[in-house]
């Protein structure tokens, strides 16, 4: 509301100058009419531009702009990702991250491009490679990737573009199929989940890659079968190093206990978003609590 109105103020008084300079004939006042003119065009201009910040990264992106902070050229790393929230009774699953971080997090991973998907990214964008993490065959067009800032808005509609050729809500199988089937855990042949949400997060400096960068995660919970939820019974009977079950606290203090030894974080700090009681604060963004069936192993589109 408050922005609305500094624009209506704005343009009412813009509006007010024009009349008194196309009625004053060209005598004196005109100049210092012109001269407010001059004082409420910038501001009329940034009220346009925060009007239409109707989300909390853009704003973060505009702050950043006027504090001179990032130019239009500034390379921001963006990470858009999905998050399976697999849940067994009170607990969740998560499995090591296979980066060597020693941490536990939630089953999921960076969303991949196709091969055409990528040369129109590069084309279209000047998307380059991410150098925070090495490049390898697992990372192949994955979207992690760098951007100037003055086509990150663009690059964010075109990934929310349903016709972009990428992966997408309706085939999400190729991270689980990757963490809890080539291992052996299960042998699942289609799985179903719900979208529950996205989180996307403020415009911010990472002091980890010492850049900025935007972080998305969509967040969707495994719909178990009977027999998926007798897997997930057996799982949690069994001890492994690569995969634990874990409780909401537990996932909150990211594997902290306090009051005993155990004082070192175990828990990747995103894995929070999973959480039911994370659920409030996702975006619901088209298909928010839509069901998709997914053939596992037939993730990416041709």
């Amino acid at each position: 509301m408050k922005r609305v109105k500094t624009l209506a103020f704005a343009c009412v008084t813009i509006a007010s100058v024009y009349v008194i300079i196309v009625n004053d004939g060209g005598h004196w006042i005109s100049a210092l009419a012109g001269a407010a003119i001059g004082v409420f065009l910038p501001l009329l201009h940034a009220s346009f531009i925060d009007l239409f910040d109707d989300t909390d990264w853009k704003t973060s992106e505009t702050k950043l702009r006027r504090g001179k902070f990032i130019q239009k050229d500034t390379l921001i790393r963006i990470s858009f990702a999905y998050l399976f929230r697999i849940k067994h009774g009170d607990k969740y699953l998560l499995v090591r991250n296979a980066r060597g971080t020693g941490k536990y997090q939630p089953v999921g991973g960076v969303y991949k491009a196709t091969d055409a998907e990528t040369i129109i990214l590069r084309n279209r964008f000047n998307a380059i490679d991410d150098n925070k993490i090495p490049l390898d065959e697992s990372s192949r067009c994955d979207y992690r990737m760098r951007i100037a800032d003055r086509y990150l808005r663009a690059f964010v509609r075109r990934f929310n573009n349903r016709k972009c050729s990428r992966e997408h809500l309706s085939n999400l199988s190729r991270e689980l199929t990757e963490e809890l089937i080539i291992p052996g855990y299960v042998n699942w042949r289609c799985i179903s989940y719900r979208f529950c949400g996205r989180h996307i997060a403020e415009l911010t400096y990472s002091k980890h890659f010492q850049c900025y960068e935007l972080l998305l995660a969509d967040v969707v919970e495994l719909l178990p079968t009977e027999e998926q939820r007798q897997d997930l019974e057996r799982m949690s009977q069994q001890h492994s190093d690569e995969y634990r079950f874990v409780t909401a606290d537990e996932i909150t203090s990211l594997g902290v206990l306090p009051g005993t030894n155990c004082l070192s974080e175990t828990i990747g700090d995103h894995a929070v978003k999973i959480l039911q009681e994370h659920e409030q604060y996702l975006t619901r963004i088209n298909g928010y609590g839509e069901k998709f069936d997914a053939v596992v192993n037939e993730s990416m589109p041709a």
